[in-house]
């Protein structure tokens, strides 16, 4: 029963102690620093490519032919010539316009 007793007062105890709060102590010492770590490598840079031939020119075509000169047209007729009118009289009278054919 002791033993009851003495368990049942540590516990009583210990639930009580959770509700007393005691100053922080000071802060412990601060931690090192790690190393840092090792810097990798710069890979190499690749070769430039060649340049590529250039094409060459394409020949000049053919000069075309000259096309015929064409004939020249045949002449045309002259036309008939006109009769000359009737001549007017001069006397006072009737005048007579005659057409012409």
């Amino acid at each position: 029963m002791k033993h009851t007793n003495l368990i049942a007062a540590s516990l009583l105890a210990l639930s009580l102690s959770a509700c007393i709060s005691a100053p922080a102590g000071p802060p412990g010492p601060q931690g090192a620093t790690g190393n840092t770590g090792a810097t990798g490598s710069t890979g190499y840079t690749g070769a430039t490519g060649g340049t590529g031939a250039t094409g060459g020119t394409g020949a000049t075509g053919a000069t075309g032919y000259t096309g015929a000169t064409g004939d020249t047209g045949a002449t045309g007729n002259t036309g008939a010539r006109g009769t000359t009118g009737a001549r007017g009289s001069s006397t006072d009278g009737t005048v007579v316009i005659v057409p012409a054919r």
